[in-house]
Order: structure tokens, then sequence, then C-alpha cells
């Protein structure tokens, strides 16, 4: 069966959702179908606070049906194959959907199997994931008695690569709380080379790791982790270093590292979804290719894509996000209008990671491709002048103000 579109987009994440309805707002006369199989819609975003117990998990999830932007068709099917040059797509199911234009959204997948033994022990015992699992994360945090507290992450690209150190952070604070601090110690492992790129941030945060007496360990890529025996296996990098190392018990094997842990905390390994990254529009890392800034496909010119699927420069956040729709809706329309040229509008690689430091306290991570700290001007209206330390305000955006303007604004496709 064949069925045409004006247009056509994969994936009703948030960047799908956001496209049609801000597609459908300006025409309303438009044929626009999402294709998606999941019948809930997450606000990721809060797991870090549901793994900390300041969440209901619960109410971070929504029936898809409610969300679909009404006059919108939802195709309840998985997308298999694309047929770029006969603007086709098929899905899993057999159906065939042929478009004017498309917009390739469908997020990443998260895939344990990269990592070594992850797969049969990721949400058991007390390896967990706010990733995968944020109710388990809170239950490993809670039944913690001391020890080793192993925070980490892999190297592939992830969702909003400040997640593995905000719970972390929260954790911290927990175990202080619950009076075990004392007889734990906090270590994060991480390949890089800095606690995060944007320099105003890296300060804050060096700070607050020294506040809670946290290990680094730099130079550390993580390629096995064994459940049974709580070791968590790296390889060493050349840039190998420390700050406030502890007498953490280790294991050297040649060029590995196994780190023992009593709880272990990590962001499994992300990759693009096979269907994108073994078809036509992929680059040769399997990432969706577009155009930095105008996100429009780097061969096919009535393509488009929008998120974490695309091979962009920049972190993949549900704030990226809401920079790209616009630009990609600009371009769309200017097409659609036989100008056969695209919108002036482009994206600068904005991103931004709310990291929260404690329980009541956050900094507001906000940068574009050239790592250059580029906080919201609208911050000062909320009396924060200065979004690179901690403040309680902060807090409060990211617990109330953000998931209100997601649901009631984003999704609506609404500029925020």
């Amino acid at each position: 069966m064949t069925k045409h579109q004006d247009i056509l987009i994969i994936g009703a994440g948030t960047a799908g959702i956001m496209v049609a309805a801000k597609m459908k707002k300006e025409n309303k006369k438009l044929n626009i179908t999402i294709i998606d199989p999941a019948s809930t819609h997450y606000y990721q975003p809060a797991w870090t606070l549901v793994g900390a117990n300041t969440y209901d998990y619960e109410s971070t999830g929504r029936p898809m049906s409610s969300l679909i932007p009404k006059g919108v068709n939802w195709a309840k099917e998985y997308a298999a194959k694309f047929n770029p040059d006969k603007n086709s797509v098929t899905t899993k199911e057999g159906n065939v959907y042929t478009y004017d234009y498309l917009v390739v959204c469908p997020g990443l997948t998260i895939d344990p199997t990269m990592v070594e033994g992850l797969a049969e022990c990721l949400g058991k015992g007390v390896v967990c994931s706010n990733y995968t699992d944020p109710e388990h994360t809170w239950q490993v945090l809670k039944n913690f008695k001391g020890g080793t507290a192993l925070f980490t992450q892999p190297t592939t690209p992830i969702k909003c690569g400040g997640a593995p150190q905000k719970i972390m952070y929260l954790a911290e604070n927990h175990f202080k709380n619950s009076g075990v601090k004392s007889k734990t110690k906090i270590a994060f492992a991480t390949a890089g080379t800095v606690i995060f790129g944007v320099k105003p941030i890296a300060k804050t945060l060096m700070e607050v790791v020294d506040r809670k007496d946290i290990m680094l360990n730099f130079g550390y890529k993580l390629v096995a982790v064994d459940g049974d025996k709580r070791i968590a296996w790296y390889e060493m990098a050349d840039h190998e270093k420390y700050h406030n190392k502890k007498d953490i018990e280790v294991i050297r094997e040649g060029n590995r590292v196994g780190i023992k842990f009593d709880m272990l905390h990590l962001a499994p390994p992300q990759r693009s979804p096979k269907f994108i990254s073994e078809s036509p529009l992929a680059t040769d890392a399997g990432w969706l290719s577009v155009d930095k800034n105008t996100m429009q496909h780097t061969k096919y010119k009535n393509v488009f894509g929008v998120g974490d699927v695309c091979q962009l420069p920049t972190a993949k956040t549900g704030a990226a996000i809401r920079k790209q729709v616009p630009v990609v809706v600009d371009n769309i329309q200017k097409l659609m209008s036989a100008s056969a040229a695209i919108g002036s509008k482009k994206y600068d690689g904005y991103s931004s990671c709310p990291l929260v430091t404690d329980y009541g306290k956050m900094v507001l991570a906000e940068f574009d491709y050239e790592k250059n700290f580029t906080p919201d001007p609208k911050l000062k209206q909320m009396l924060v002048f200065d979004s690179s330390k901690e403040h309680w305000r902060l807090w409060m955006l990211k617990k109330y103000i953000l998931p209100y303007l997601y649901w009631n604004k984003m999704l609506k496709g609404t500029d925020v």
C-alpha cells in the first residue's frame, strides 16, 4: 500500500512532534504523517531527578496519541528502508510512504552490547543507569552502604553529555544525608581530558568536584563491565591523569585497568539506529548527513534532519532541537513556496546542558559550535545573572519550568 504525504516525519520524539506542530500551525492544509511505533512519549530530561528520588517517574510519560498534533496522521509503524531517489520510505509492516519533503528525527539507539558484559548486567544488582531505568538507579542509591561509587560513560556520542555527572553530584548529596558519605569514595571515569568542554562551566564543576571530594579519572575508555565481580574495565589513553586521587581498588592488566566498585552508574553506549546507519542518508560513521547550519541533507535537498541522529559537532540535547526545528521549518516553507531556495535562518550549534550539582542547585551550560558560553538573556528575568554559577533558581527552572514549557509550548509548536 502506498500513501503520499506533503511532509513525512520519521520519529515522534521531541523533534518530530515539534516539526509537525509548527508546520501545521503555519499551514493547516498540509498533509503530514509521523511514523513512530512508540505508545508512550517520555520527557527524558527529568530522569536524572527520578534517579535521585526528586521527581515522579510516572509523570515523565504521556500517551503518544495525546501528543500527536491535531490534523497530523500517525503511522504506528517502524520505518525500515529509505529510497530517497524515489522519495519513499518503506515500513517493516510493508507500507510505502512517498513524500515531497522528508524530516528524519528518530533519535538514537542505546546499545549495551557495544561494551563487553554490559548487556548482561545493566539494570541488575548495583549496575544502574538513568538512561534506561531511573527508578532502579534510586534503589541502588538508597541501598548503598558505602565503598566505591563509580560513575562513568562510554566513548560513543550520548544524549546529554552532562547527564553521567548530574546523578553523581546528587548521589554525593544523598550519601551525605544518609550518613554513608564518610565510608564512601566517589570516582568519575571518562575518556576525556576535562570535566566539561565549556571553560566557565568547567571551572564551576571543578569547584563542585572539590567540594564533594570526588576523584576524577581522565583518559579512561570503558571497554567491559563484569557485573558478577563488580569490575569496570578500561583501556588507558595517553592523557591518563587524576584529580583528587583516592585509594580505590584497581587491577592492572597490560593496557587495561579494572576499577572495583560497590555501585556503578553509567551512560550506556549509544549509536545511530540501524535503519539510518545502513541507509543512503548516512555518513561513513553511520549518522544522518546534514549541513550543520541549514540541517538540510548533504545530497538530497528535500530531506532534512533534526536532533540526536544528525552528525553535528555539538551536544545531543532537547535544547539543541529547540533551536534546530525553526531552521528546518523555515527552510521547508521556503522550498514549498517555489522559491527554490532555502531560508536564511542558520543553526549555530546551540546546545544546552542543565547541570544539577546538588538537591536545589544547578548551573546551565549553554554553548555553540565553537564551545562559546552563550547564556540566554531571558535568564535575567529570573534574576540569574551568571548561569555558569550554581543557583537555586536554575534548579527551579530544571524541575518545574522546563517540563511545563516542554509539554505546553515546545510540543505545541511554540518557539520558547
